[in-house]
């Protein structure tokens, strides 16, 4: 099982390091109503989309890939391609990322500003959206799922290694709820701060992501697939 986890570390730590999901996070929380419920919400409906496809895929995505890995051992056909693509979905964003000229002077998105005003169950809502319509979590997810099956753990441990990935794929929007219910009173600034970084160095993390899991998913898809 330790052996799994390892290699669930790149699908963890890009799934875990999206600037925007944590921006959100902070903004909900910063609310200056239910800002604790709202970013709770928005987490839970993070949570909730995971678990349903877990449910969902993990049976298709199981037993493929049990009936497709080669007897000798390496990847399967279908976490290679999964691989691949989001190797190549990464590298197109870091490009991306890349070309775009960012004005420091220009307004803040209308949609943040809005965040604060968010309810609960809108805030559920978002969290939700944001992984149902977000191509590259999708991928991480997938791949994830895909990993788990590959390595034939049995239902128990794979329900238990899956459940662990959504734990750490969400650790970051975890920490500032902790932080505002451990430290409330410093809570406050320190989530002014961790925001206002986010918010700075928003490109800068999403090329340097992009490009070093890009390159990793790149080569492991296409090596899988050349095997």
């Amino acid at each position: 099982m330790g052996a799994v986890i390892v290699s669930l570390l790149p699908f963890i730590i890009g799934s875990a390091l999206v600037p925007i999901q944590i921006i959100i996070d902070i903004l909900l929380l910063k609310s200056p109503r239910r800002g604790f419920f709202k970013a709770t919400a928005y987490v839970g409906g993070m949570t909730t989309l995971r678990l349903l496809q877990g449910l969902i895929f993990g049976l298709i995505l199981t037993n493929s890939v049990a009936t497709s890995t080669p007897e000798a051992g390496g990847k399967s056909p279908i976490v290679s391609t999964l691989l691949l693509v989001l190797g190549i979905l990464l590298l197109v964003t870091a490009y991306k990322q890349w070309r775009k000229d960012d004005d420091p002077d220009a307004p803040p998105p209308k949609w943040l500003i809005m965040i604060e005003s968010l309810t609960p169950l809108k805030s559920f809502g978002v969290g939700f959206g944001l992984l149902l319509i977000g191509g590259k979590f999708w991928v991480f997810t997938l791949g994830a799922i895909g990993m788990i099956g590959q390595a034939q753990l049995g239902q128990p441990s794979s329900t238990l290694v899956y459940l662990l990935f959504i734990l750490l794929a969400e650790s970051l929007l975890l920490i500032p709820i902790l932080i505002r219910i451990i430290l409330p009173k410093q809570s406050t600034t320190l989530l002014e701060q961790a925001s206002a970084w986010l918010t700075r160095y928003n490109r800068v993390i999403i090329i340097v992501v992009s490009l070093v899991f890009g390159t990793i998913f790149l080569y492991q898809g296409a090596s899988g697939l050349l095997q």
